[in-house]
């Protein structure tokens, strides 16, 4: 069998998150590898990927808070929200002044109601969105409430020779987008960093960013940095998928939750159904991982009035 664990893997450009899990199972030698959210093709970034056991951790790392960098070019809006799609308008963005672009992104900023790009990935009536926005049918996707902590302007950069310029190329453009070349007339390109709740678009942001500056908007560049407390910096390539170092399902299962340690005698128990008596208080954060003497994941346990209950158990062979 496999080795249990999580992978975390950065993406490249140019390649489905289900290409990337393809090549994974083929270099670690398993079926069983799933992960915990998609990034589209052109984003680069951090995949959270379970490998056999540990696909079972998925499920609560899925709606942990996220981090991307990315690039907003306004002045020009397309049919996807990001630079994958096809201009549908363009209107001159170099009137706007830096407090005025402040002022949008502030209002954005905060718990808002956020409506997903057309070309995303939820299901309508079984069928992704993208798959009917591109045979031409008439997609209404309904507004959700997300949290963006975080929308700050690292760079503001304006075509060469305007009153405003910085022509320089950002290391988020060059980095997520692969390459990037000077801002062309007419638009502005925002380098941001965006903290963010799960389910939160980072197109939409640039979607809604240039519609209420009024010259349009989208994404050129998006790198995913962060998911919970999994962070993108010394993941390997998808060269590097065989040989690469997983977090040991202990390790990541207290990371996402915290832990609560428990004796052999406990273990053995939780793992045949039954509850800790009188164990509640023993849990500072609930949901929480049972870690055993030997430092493997029993399983996450939550409170049972006063009492500890397993509500997943980990197989005994897959807990390291």
């Amino acid at each position: 069998m496999a080795a249990s664990g999580i992978l975390l893997v950065d993406k490249p450009g140019g390649i489905t998150s289900h290409d990337v899990v393809a090549r994974a199972r083929r270099a670690r030698g398993t079926r069983k590898i799933g992960h915990a959210g998609t990034l589209d093709p052109m984003a680069t970034g951090l995949l959270v990927l379970g490998v056999e056991g540990a696909t079972r951790l998925l499920t609560f790392i899925v709606g942990l808070d996220k981090t991307y960098e990315a690039t907003i070019r306004l002045g020009v809006a397309t049919d996807t929200d990001d630079a994958d799609g096809q201009e549908t308008g363009a209107t001159d963005a170099s009137f706007l002044e830096s407090d005025a672009i402040a002022a949008g992104i502030a209002v954005l900023t905060g718990r808002i109601s956020q409506v997903p790009s057309t070309y995303s990935a939820i299901k309508v009536d079984g069928r992704r969105a993208y798959d009917l926005a591109r045979a031409g049918e008439d997609v209404q996707l309904k507004a959700r409430e997300v949290t963006v902590s975080r929308f700050e302007v690292l760079a503001e950069r304006r075509p060469s020779g305007s009153a405003m310029a910085d022509p320089g190329v950002s290391d988020i453009a060059a980095g997520a987008a692969g390459s990037a070349g000077p801002v062309p007339p007419g638009v502005i390109d925002l380098d941001v960093v965006v903290d963010c709740s799960s389910g939160t678009y980072i197109r939409s942001l640039a979607r809604d960013l240039g519609a209420a500056l009024g010259v349009g908007g989208h994404l050129t560049a998006l790198r995913r940095t962060r998911i919970g407390p999994f962070d993108v910096a010394g993941a390997p390539g998808v060269e590097d998928l065989a040989a690469a170092t997983m977090v040991d399902p202990a390790t990541a299962a207290s990371a996402v939750l915290g832990r609560v340690e428990v004796t052999a005698d406990e273990a053995r128990d939780l793992r045949h159904g039954k509850r800790l008596l009188g164990a509640a208080g023993r849990i500072s954060t609930a949901p929480a991982a049972a870690i055993d003497p030997d430092g493997r994941l029993v399983g996450i346990v939550d409170r049972r009035g006063d009492d500890v209950k397993s509500t997943m158990n980990m197989p005994e062979d897959a807990a390291r």
